[in-house]
């Protein structure tokens, strides 16, 4: 793991509180969203716990295994969970 490499930038633009506020608000407002023309919102929110805890658990194992972050493991955590998500998404709708 390089100090220059990519997964650095990553680190060092990260803004947690404010990173998850954000996306925590997109994520409520589309549920509210979905409910209201579905009633579907409890799909959409186990949808989001699920997608949350494949890229938390993911990032944290690969980082314990390789002693930190790469630019290729960020990558490999977004892929991983969007193609999950995805498979779930299908078989939910």
């Amino acid at each position: 793991l390089r100090r220059e490499g990519m997964g650095a930038i990553h680190k060092q633009t990260l803004r947690s509180p404010q990173d998850l506020l954000g996306g925590l608000g997109i994520l409520l407002g589309l549920g509210a969203l979905q409910y209201q023309w579905e009633g579907r919102a409890w799909q959409l929110l186990g949808l989001i716990a699920g997608n949350a805890a494949i890229a938390l658990l993911t990032g944290w194992y690969l980082a314990r295994r390789l002693g930190g972050q790469t630019g290729d493991t960020y990558g490999a955590v977004v892929e991983w969970t969007e193609a999950l998500s995805l498979c779930c998404f299908a078989t939910l709708w």
